[in-house]
Formats: structure tokens, sequence, C-alpha cells
């Protein structure tokens, strides 16, 4: 992990949204499935996410994403609208941790360093750290 102040970026209600619909939007391109409001996020399978924005209508939107869990909450004015498995970095690769703003966005992204697709991308710092939609490994 890195903790780094190099590495942590302020956030805007801007940034968030797109972080939000990187999530959530992008997600049909990946074969998700939007499921009742009723399940738990520990009880999503692959692909399944919870989506529920008329619950907070208005307000600064924060996504946090959980590495523990390997799952993504979002959250607007403080109530939980959505959630969604994620695939965090992996050996070599970690996902950095911190507050981040989106620097650059591409529906179309292939990544250079890794020769695939990558789409939906939003990256987050200016040494390649990204988020973007994509299959989770399980």
């Amino acid at each position: 992990m890195f903790s780094s102040n190099k590495y942590r970026r302020r956030s805007s209600p801007r940034a968030a949204v797109a972080v939000l619909a990187i999530l959530f939007l992008a997600a049909t391109s990946v074969r998700a499935q939007q499921v009742s409001p009723d399940t738990k996020p520990e009880d999503l399978a692959q692909g399944e996410y919870v989506w529920e924005p008329e619950a907070a209508p208005s307000g600064p939107v924060v996504v946090l994403v959980s590495l523990n869990e390997q799952r993504a909450y979002v959250y607007r004015n403080g109530i939980r609208i959505g959630y969604t498995n994620v695939s965090t970095g992996k050996s070599g690769h970690e996902t950095p941790t911190g507050v981040f703003t989106s620097l650059q966005k591409d529906k179309d992204h292939v990544s250079s360093s890794f020769k695939a697709k990558k789409p939906y991308t939003q990256r987050l710092t200016s040494s390649g750290i990204c988020l973007h939609a994509g299959g989770i490994p399980g």
C-alpha cells in the first residue's frame, strides 16, 4: 500500500460523481446485474450490484472502496445509495489508499502497460493508478 502524501488528492463532488459513473454505469459493459436493495453487501454474487439513487436524490457523493471486503460503497449526503463487488490491485500492483480526484476519463481506454482493454477508465494519479470496469476474478 502507498501511504505517501504524494498519492493523496483532495476529492470533489464532481470527481466522486465520475467515480460513481465508473462503478455503476460501466457495469453494463461487464454483464452486471442490478439486484434488490434488500440484498446485503456480503450476499452479492459476482457481477451484482445495488443501486438506489432515489434514497438521497441530491448532495455530495463519496465512493468508498474497501480493500478488505473487495467492495465499493457509494454514499450521497451520508446515505448509502449503492454497492458492488470490486477487484483491487494484486501483488506488485497494490491499490493505494487515500482520497483521489479523477484526472482523466476514457470510456474506451486500452492500457499501454498491460496491453489490455480497460473500459470506462478514470485516471486517479499521474503515475497511472486508475479505476476501471472489467471482470471480477472472484
